[in-house]
């Protein structure tokens, strides 16, 4: 009598459990996709960058865009394989282009002639500035160490850049004040 109750309180436990493993495997999943989705966004962020980069290189009329140009693709190369090795030590997917990224890389291909640099330049303040966000977050609310350490260390470069595209745009007479969906949806 008292095995069967042992027994059957033993079930019982393991029944309750493995009935609050989910809850804590969802909770877990949440921290898990935020880093995940940092690591995502990051990287194609730093990818689209590269790509832009040497358009604006190649694009650019004015030697302050094909000069930040070089740097985005100097800067975000290094990022990139940053970003590569912290994803593959958080046993997170490589990084790949998003679709709205590829969508804006598409749309900067077709520009061309002096449009090109006050656009780009309008562009790349939008795009830093969700980079500053992003990176920030990850800094300061991420669950991964090893990611949030690689935020933390990466913020200030993103900073400089978001300083950088504001100093550049300004030089070359782009609309800073666009917002990014707006700006999107008038090219």
């Amino acid at each position: 009598m008292v095995g069967k109750f042992l027994a059957s309180a033993m079930v019982s436990a393991l029944f309750l459990s493995s009935a609050m493993d989910p809850s804590q495997a969802v909770a877990q999943q949440a921290v898990a996709s935020s880093d995940s989705s940092f690591i995502q966004t990051a990287g194609s962020l730093g990818l689209l960058q590269v790509k832009l980069g040497k358009l604006a290189e190649d694009k650019g009329s004015s030697p302050a865009v094909r000069d930040f140009g070089k740097r985005m693709v100097a800067d975000y190369s290094k990022a990139n394989e940053e970003l590569a090795a912290g994803a593959k030590q958080a046993a997170y997917p490589t990084p790949t282009l998003m679709r709205q990224h590829q969508q804006v890389l598409d749309r900067f291909k077709t520009i061309g002639g002096s449009s090109f640099d006050k656009k780009y330049m309008t562009e790349m303040v939008n795009e830093q500035s969700e980079a500053v966000r992003i990176y920030q977050q990850e800094a300061e609310r991420g669950r991964v160490a090893s990611l949030k350490e690689l935020a933390s260390k990466m913020l200030p470069t993103v900073q400089q850049h978001m300083s950088l595209a504001a100093q550049t745009a300004g030089s070359v007479g782009a609309d800073v004040t666009a917002t990014a969906s707006g700006e999107r949806q008038g090219s």
